[in-house]
């Protein structure tokens, strides 16, 4: 019976197996979402290089030695061609058409790609309300998972913290307790030539090792983006415990309208302002002012580096006197002479992409990913393992129970058939006393 049979001690410590419990169901709980969240993130970490050689390859421009279009007249060219619809931001990249996007955002609307030195318009794009790219697509299914963002948002945010979670029991449950020579080769090496299940074990275990401190720090800096007491606590926690200020709203003077310059020469000239001090940037976001609103800005985004963002400058100009606003002390602030943590912030999206370190970044946290997206499925496969063999386990036990039990049975019942039973008195013979004389 079960009573009889001794239990399996452990000599791991309360830690290990409260670490063992995290990891297990905390994985099955998100393992699905964030199989999504990693595959998307793999395919948007080469978005840039998959729309310039695959997806729109007419829209690679040589360098030439020679001005590029100025803001107004790209406005001249996009309202020639759609008179109805306002200009509202301008995409300039080295090497690349201007992306002129018109409309009003998510709630449909038109792009041009545009030829930046002869103006020639090499492709139109007319989306319906809802509609997306394929893209836009990927980067919904990673942010919100496809769902109403009320709903998805939430889910992808603290899924990405359990997994934050799983990654650092799974180290607690990777160390080894004893460091020899076998359990180095199991803890560092795959044995592909062992059985499906060992390939499958090392492969969640080994590659879960070696992708650790990527997959976290991706984890990490998505978080930023979509936790907010975590996005405060780490500006808090690597800044000297200073809090990051919140976005000053700032407008237009709207009093001046009309007393010092149009429209379109107060775009140019904010332009020119900000192409002189960056004559060597790599890439500029221009956001429209819209005329039709008398407080609205003119602001203009620099990135002097390639494929970075993290030394991105930002400006703010008055659309009627060309005044420049404040810049925000973490997001405004120069990257060179910035402290640590608004270095750290300023730098979160090319950590989170890879970009930080170029294109091998992105190869790198391509792949780490792509490990990212393995784990929850290679722990389900030894979970479901472990499961199996369980319900054998039992089945043996309970079938030896049986066994056992008829044997003891068996045994009473014999013992019980060996046992002399005491002769009633009525049955024993009476003894003739004289013939024993």
């Amino acid at each position: 019976m079960m009573n009889n049979i001794p239990k399996k001690s452990t000599s791991r410590s309360l830690f290990y197996r409260v670490s063992a419990w995290l990891h297990l169901w905390l994985g099955l709980v998100t393992g699905i979402i964030m199989v999504i969240v990693c595959i998307t993130a793999c395919i948007w970490v080469f978005q840039d290089e998959i729309t310039a050689y695959v997806l729109e390859p007419e829209t690679r421009i040589a360098y030439q030695d020679k001005p590029v279009l100025s803001p107004s007249q790209l406005q001249k060219i996009a309202q020639e061609k759609f008179p109805e619809k306002k200009v509202a931001y301008a995409t300039y990249q080295q090497g690349r058409a201007i992306y002129l996007g018109l409309g009003e955002g998510r709630r449909g609307g038109t792009s041009l790609r545009i030829n930046p030195y002869s103006g020639e318009i090499i492709s139109v794009n007319e989306r319906k309300q809802g509609e997306v790219d394929f893209f836009r697509f990927i980067l919904n299914g990673h942010r919100f998972l496809w769902l109403p963002w009320e709903i998805g948002r939430p889910i992808v945010n603290y899924s990405t913290l359990i997994f934050v979670i799983t990654l650092i029991t799974g180290m607690v449950l990777w160390w080894p307790k004893k460091w020899t020579k076998s359990t180095r080769e199991k803890s560092f090496l795959i044995k592909w030539k062992g059985t499906f299940k060992r390939v499958n074990y090392d492969l969640h275990n080994v590659l879960g090792f070696y992708s650790l401190l990527i997959v976290f720090a991706i984890a990490c800096t998505g978080m930023v983006y979509g936790i907010e007491w975590f996005s405060k606590g780490l500006y808090w926690s690597t800044s000297g415990g200073k809090s990051i200020p919140d976005f000053a709203r700032h407008e237009s003077d709207s009093l001046q309208l009309g007393k010092h310059y149009t429209p379109q020469k107060a775009m140019d000239l904010a332009w020119n302002k900000v192409l002189s001090q960056h004559p060597d940037a790599e890439g500029f976001y221009y956001n429209f002012p819209d005329t039709s609103k008398a407080k609205s800005l003119i602001n203009i985004t620099i990135y002097p580096s390639a494929g970075k963002y993290y030394d991105h400058v930002a400006y703010s100009f008055d659309q009627h006197t060309l005044a420049k606003m404040p810049a925000h002390e973490v997001y405004g602030a120069n990257f060179e002479n910035a402290s640590f943590g608004v270095k750290l912030r300023k730098m979160n999206y090319d950590i989170h992409v890879g970009s930080i370190l170029g294109l091998p970044g992105k190869v790198i946290a391509f792949f780490a990913s792509l490990i990212g997206a393995s784990l929850p499925i290679t722990g389900f496969i030894i979970w479901w393992g472990k499961r199996k063999k369980g319900k054998k386990n039992k089945k043996t036990i309970a079938e030896k129970e049986k066994k056992l039990s008829s044997i003891e049975m068996r045994d009473k019942l014999h013992a019980e058939k060996n046992v002399k039973q005491p002769i009633p008195k009525s049955y024993r013979p009476v003894l003739n006393i004289s013939k024993l004389k």
